[in-house]
């Protein structure tokens, strides 16, 4: 039987990810003149037996097409992810079931980062025919495979039967819908025309649904390894000037701002680089430290008007915000920011967009500040901070910035293999992004909110909403 649910990316029933049976790292020194033979080594071992739906094999070489393109894309070809594997030199398939990845250097958080549920593994003859071929058709090695699409409707996915792993999946298929509105979203959850919305719902909407529903809905809540920092364009006056772009995160309360967005929104706690409560966070007292982070927000405030007079910025100084058009919790988070920064005499004239126009405007250069957005599938300092490098390493670092110091920070932290130097070395990576430079403005961080029908059984939820959605454990109870 298919099953409706809400929120999912619909796609991901139905894609591969690399399948192994075997993973082992061989690592050795970076390569200096005493040592220039030895490159550290991670070599994946794939499962046999796995197919693409057209029935073929999925071999190493599909593997070290798709990661090529993810790591070195060809021109023409954009890869948001390719920051997140500079220490990538190479990637080999010395046979059809083995993958070689030629580090430059030793890294702790290489391997998790192959399991990222964005590196769908593509078949290396599509890919080598037409790069594009995946942007309208879907072929993987998922649990479902595709049936029908409808644009602004629904996404159909039916039980794969060649399946590497035999029994899976339980349900005979699902049905994605397509629903912008959250309260459309909570409508269809409490009407049980649909049976969960994946990415999570507001304090308020979940106790809608409970109030409705009772026993018949369940609630799952985790913290989420998201968070919205602001794009601070360096290419545009007067945001190229730190003085200016250090005002306008002084200006932020975020101690009283997440008492009460945490109410009305998903955000909820005051974070910098670190999520609160993971291994390389930091304490709140260290965090208190960090412009626009301290307790004091009178001080901190006639700190900022300082700064915007230094930089000869004048009282009732307008710029645009572009922000995203979903109101939780995008709106709500606008409205709070245009609030602070009237508080240091800066007016925010807000302006709305859907999120392909926003992030068309902000690929471009075209916006003063904008809301941007930043998760990880995994709690992982690298994996969290490889955003941030400069512009020609990361292309999703926004803020237009090239900080060959902060790019340095960035490959210490990662070779670090020390625990307390890893961690020192990101506070200080943290006090240049946030603080010194204030490249970028971090807000708060998410909290996920998953209130489903009580019928959905073996899907749990993680940090990351990107994570659990292939939907091959899920089954239905009565």
């Amino acid at each position: 039987m298919a099953r409706t649910s809400s929120g999912l990316p619909a796609p991901a029933p139905a894609s591969s990810r690399p399948r192994t049976r075997r993973r082992s790292a061989v690592s050795c020194p970076t390569r200096t003149s005493s040592s220039a033979a030895c490159t550290p080594i991670s070599s994946v071992t794939l499962r046999r037996g796995v197919r693409f739906h057209d029935g073929s094999e999925l071999t190493a070489r599909d593997v070290k097409a798709s990661y090529d393109k993810v790591i070195f894309p060809p021109p023409g070809v954009a890869s948001n992810r390719k920051g997140e594997y500079v220490v990538v030199e190479a990637v080999e398939a010395p046979d059809a079931q083995t993958v070689v990845f030629r580090l430059k250097w030793a890294s702790p958080s290489f391997l998790p980062s192959l399991a990222s549920p964005f590196n769908w593994i593509y078949k290396a003859e599509i890919l080598a025919r037409d790069m594009r071929w995946y942007e309208r058709n879907i072929m993987g090695t998922g649990p479902f495979t595709f049936v029908e699409y409808v644009k602004g409707s629904h996404w159909i996915g039916k039980k794969n039967p060649s399946y590497w792993d035999k029994g899976k999946p339980y349900l005979d298929g699902y049905r994605a819908l397509f629903v912008p509105d959250a309260a459309m979203q909570v409508g269809a959850i409490r009407g049980q025309r649909a049976m969960i919305q994946f990415r999570g719902f507001s304090p308020p909407e979940r106790d809608t649904l409970v109030a409705a529903l009772g026993s018949k809905i369940t609630v799952q809540e985790s913290p989420w390894e998201c968070v919205n920092p602001l794009a601070l364009n360096h290419e545009r006056k007067p945001f190229n000037d730190k003085r200016v772009r250090r005002a306008l995160t002084l200006a932020l309360d975020r101690w009283q701002g997440a008492q009460a967005l945490s109410k009305i929104t998903i955000l909820k706690e005051v974070a910098g680089v670190q999520g609160p409560g993971t291994p390389f966070a930091a304490t709140p007292a260290e965090l208190e430290r960090l412009a626009g982070y301290g307790r004091d927000v009178v001080k901190a405030r006639a700190e900022a008007r300082r700064l915007l007079r230094e930089a000869g910025v004048s009282d009732g100084f307008t710029f645009t915000f572009k922000n995203r058009g979903i109101p939780n919790p995008y709106v709500a988070l606008g409205v709070w920011l245009a609030d602070q920064w009237r508080q240091i005499g800066l007016a925010a004239k807000i302006e709305t967009l859907e999120l392909g126009m926003l992030y068309a405007d902000i690929r471009s250069g075209n916006f003063e500040v904008a809301a941007d957005f930043h998760c990880s599938y995994i709690v992982e300092p690298d994996l969290a901070l490889f955003k941030f490098q400069s512009l020609d390493r990361s292309p999703v670092n926004y803020s237009r910035y090239t900080d060959r110091a902060l790019d340095e920070l960035y490959e210490k932290q990662s070779r670090a293999t020390d625990r307390e130097e890893r961690r020192k070395l990101i506070r200080e990576f943290e006090k240049r992004l946030l603080d010194e430079e204030a490249h970028y403005i971090y807000t708060l961080q998410w909290h996920r909110i998953v209130p489903h029908n009580a019928r959905v059984r073996g899907w749990t939820i993680t940090p990351s909403h990107f994570l659990n959605n292939q939907l091959d454990t899920v089954w239905l109870g009565d």
